[in-house]
C-alpha cells in the first residue's frame, strides 16, 4: 500500500482529501473469507488504482471492509463507494456461485469519514490491528 501524506498540487489544487470507509455485505454474512477475501482485494485494488486512488490501508474481515483511501478532489466518499461496491459485487457473484444465495453482495449502507495529517495514522493502526498484523 502506499504511504502518500503529502499534499498533491496540479494546475488549480492543492489537496489532501483521504476516507476512511467501511461497508458490510448483506445480512453481515460472513463470506469475505479465503479465496473470496483475495478476490476482493485484488477487484479493489484494481479499481482504486485504475480511477487514480491510493489504497492507503484495506482489511478485509469475514463481514467487513475497512479502506483507507486518498483520492481527487473531484471524488466524493459515496462514488469511492459505489465504484467499489459494485466492481466487487459483479465480480465475486461471477466467480463464487454461492454468493448468488444472498439478495445482494452489499447493504445500502456505509461508514465514511475524512482523515487528515492528524489522525490518519491513528486510522491505519485501527485498520492494521483488525488484520491482526
Amino acid at each position: 500500500m502506499k504511504q502518500t501524506h503529502e499534499y498533491r498540487r496540479d494546475e488549480h489544487r492543492v489537496h489532501l482529501i483521504i476516507y476512511h470507509l467501511i461497508w458490510c455485505p448483506r445480512r453481515r454474512k460472513p463470506v469475505l473469507i479465503g479465496p473470496v477475501a483475495s478476490r476482493c482485494r485484488e477487484v479493489i485494488e484494481g479499481k482504486c488504482a485504475e480511477k487514480g486512488w491510493d489504497v492507503l490501508a484495506l482489511a478485509i474481515q469475514p463481514d467487513h471492509i475497512h479502506l483507507f483511501v486518498r483520492v481527487w478532489p473531484s471524488d466524493s466518499a459515496a462514488e469511492v463507494v459505489k465504484e467499489c461496491k459494485g466492481i466487487t459485487s459483479f465480480h465475486l457473484r461471477k466467480e463464487f456461485p454461492h454468493l448468488l444465495k444472498l439478495p445482494s453482495t452489499w447493504t445500502r449502507a456505509y461508514f465514511a469519514s475524512t482523515a487528515g495529517n492528524v489522525s490518519q495514522e491513528t486510522i491505519q493502526r485501527y485498520i492494521e490491528a483488525q488484520t491482526g498484523r
